[in-house]
C-alpha cells in the first residue's frame, strides 16, 4: 500500500477540527523547509536537516514569544536557556541529528547575519534526534550548505512527511520514523486559535505503540514485522515544536509546549532514561518588534487556555502518527532495515477493535 497520512486511512484521532492542511504551516508565517542527504559512499548517510521560520523571513527584525519543556533530558536543543530567561524567538528553528547539531546552529546564524539582522548576537534554537541505526552518524556529513538549503526551501502550505528533513535516518516504535505534522483548531473567546506541531519522531518501544487508544504495537509484533533495534536499549528521542497565532505570553508558551507530553503518551512514549524529549512552543499572536523600547501585547485569559492545551495535545499525537504512516523502509548503516509501519496491518487491526 501506498505511504498515506493517518486520516487518509480512514483513521482520524482526537475530536477538534483540523486546519486546511492539518499540519504547522496552517498557522499564518510559519514556513518549513527541508534537505535530505541520502548516499553510500564513502559513508552511509541517512540523514538530514530541517528548518522552521516562526514569522516567515520576517523573524529577525519581527519576534515571537517563545517558551520550552523537557519531559526527559538526554537530547539537545540550543537557545533554551536564553529563551527562559527572556522569552523571544528572534530565529529560524533547526531540527538535524545528534551530531550535526552545531553546524546546524551555526548555519542558522551565518543565515541571519547575511540577511542583516538587526541583533547584537544571535543564539539559535537547533535541536536533535539520534539516526546512528542508519547512518554513519560518526562520518559528520551534515554541512552549512545543507542547512543552508532547507532555510532556503522553506514554504507555506502542505509539506513532506516521513524520511525527509532532519527525521530522515529516524525510527519510532521500532518502525522506520521521521518527521510529522498536524494542526488543530480550538475557540476561546469568541475567537478560533490554530496550534500547529511538527515532529521528528525517534523513540519508543513496539509494545507501547497506540493508535486511537488501541494496542497497534501488541497486534503487530516483532514476530511478525523485526527490529534491528530489539535488545539494543530503549534509547532515542522526540523534538516537537508547537506553533499557535493566540496571542500568548513566554509562561504560556511554556505551559503549551508542556502539552506535548500527553499527545506523546497517547501514542506510547514514557520518556526513558534514554531518550531526549524536548520541546518548544512559540506564539505569533504577539509580535515584539526589534528596538522597540515598549510594546503593546495582548495575553490569552488564563482560563482560557484549555482549548489551546487539547489542541496541543491532539496536533503533537496526529503528527508522530503521520510521521509513521509517510515514512517508507529504509536500509543504511551496516545493512541495517528498518521496516515501515504496514498500513494494511493498522487498517486491519482498527477494523478488529471497531476503530476504522
Amino acid at each position: 500500500m501506498a505511504r498515506k497520512r493517518l486520516r487518509d486511512l480512514g483513521i482520524a484521532v482526537g475530536q477538534l477540527p483540523t486546519g486546511p492542511h492539518n499540519a504547522i504551516t496552517d498557522v499564518s508565517g510559519v514556513l518549513v523547509g527541508y534537505a535530505n542527504l541520502i548516499r553510500d559512499t564513502p559513508h552511509v548517510v541517512r540523514t538530514g536537516v530541517t528548518m522552521i521560520w516562526p514569522n516567515g523571513r520576517d523573524i529577525g527584525t519581527e519576534h515571537v514569544f517563545a517558551g520550552g519543556h523537557s519531559f526527559n533530558g538526554n537530547g539537545e536543543m540550543t537557545g533554551l536557556v536564553w529563551i527562559a530567561e527572556q522569552g523571544l524567538l528572534n530565529n529560524p528553528i533547526g531540527i538535524t541529528n545528534t551530531y550535526d547539531v552545531g553546524i546546524v546552529r551555526d548555519a542558522i546564524i551565518a543565515n541571519t547575519v547575511k540577511m542583516g539582522a538587526p541583533q547584537d548576537f544571535h543564539l539559535p534554537v537547533a535541536g536533535e534526534t539520534y539516526d546512528g541505526w542508519l547512518s554513519d552518524i560518526a562520518s559528520f556529513a551534515v554541512t552549512k550548505e545543507l542547512a543552508f538549503q532547507a532555510l532556503d526551501a522553506a514554504a507555506t502550505g502542505p509539506i513532506a512527511e516521513g524520511n525527509v528533513g532532519g527525521g530522515t535516518g529516524m525510527i519510532a516504535h521500532e518502525f522506520k520514523g521521521g518527521t510529522g505534522t498536524a494542526s488543530r483548531v480550538a475557540t476561546e473567546g469568541g475567537e478560533s486559535f490554530t496550534v500547529g506541531a511538527i515532529v521528528q519522531a525517534n523513540y519508543g518501544q513496539r509494545e507501547l505503540l497506540r493508535i486511537a487508544g488501541v494496542p497497534v504495537g501488541l497486534e503487530i509484533p516483532i514476530s511478525e514485522i523485526p527490529s534491528p533495534k530489539r535488545g539494543m536499549g530503549e534509547g532515542g528521542s522526540i523534538i516537537v515544536i508547537l506553533a499557535t497565532d493566540a496571542p500568548l505570553l513566554p509562561i504560556q508558551c511554556q505551559r503549551l509546549a508542556r502539552r506535548a507530553t500527553t499527545g506523546l503518551a497517547w501514542v506510547g512514549g514514557i520518556g526513558g532514561n534514554g531518550s531526549g524529549d524536548i520541546f518548544l512552543a512559540f506564539a505569533t499572536g504577539n509580535r515584539i518588534r526589534h528596538g522597540e523600547p515598549i510594546s503593546t501585547v495582548r495575553m490569552l485569559a488564563p482560563d482560557r487556555m484549555t482549548g489551546l492545551f487539547q489542541a496541543a495535545a491532539e496536533a503533537t499525537e496526529e503528527a508522530i502518527l503521520n510521521a509513521m504512516t509517510g515514512a517508507e523502509t529504509m536500509t543504511g548503516f551496516r545493512s541495517r532495515t528498518v521496516h515501515a509501519l504496514p498500513l494494511d496491518r493498522v487498517q486491519d487491526v482498527m477494523r478488529k477493535y471497531r476503530r476504522l
